[in-house]
């Protein structure tokens, strides 16, 4: 039996961020505007867009994982969010 993979437009469809972060790398590329008339002005936007897309890219990674884990323990994924971090203001002072 062959397993068909998703195509990656839908693969991509299941991360907005991800998708979002693609189509203005593909804006450097097309210069639609045309604004971009230097190497220079195309590479430095294209680093920060590839830096963007790292970082979009880990934390679709770090939500995917974190979903997975919750349903490898069998608990819900927003019992799991409420263990994070704490909202305690700490240890009150007693009075002396």
């Amino acid at each position: 039996m062959t397993v068909t993979r998703p195509s990656f437009d839908e693969r991509l469809g299941k991360h907005p961020h991800l998708r979002e972060r693609f189509e203005s790398i593909l804006a450097i590329v097309e210069d639609t505007a045309g604004n971009i008339d230097l190497a220079d002005e195309a590479e430095r936007l294209a680093i920060s867009e590839v830096r963007q897309l790292g970082a979009a890219m880990l934390h679709e990674w770090a939500r995917t994982k974190e979903s997975q884990k919750s349903m490898e323990m069998g608990i819900s994924e927003s019992s799991a969010l409420r263990n994070g971090k704490k909202n305690s203001i700490g240890t009150q002072r007693s009075e002396q």
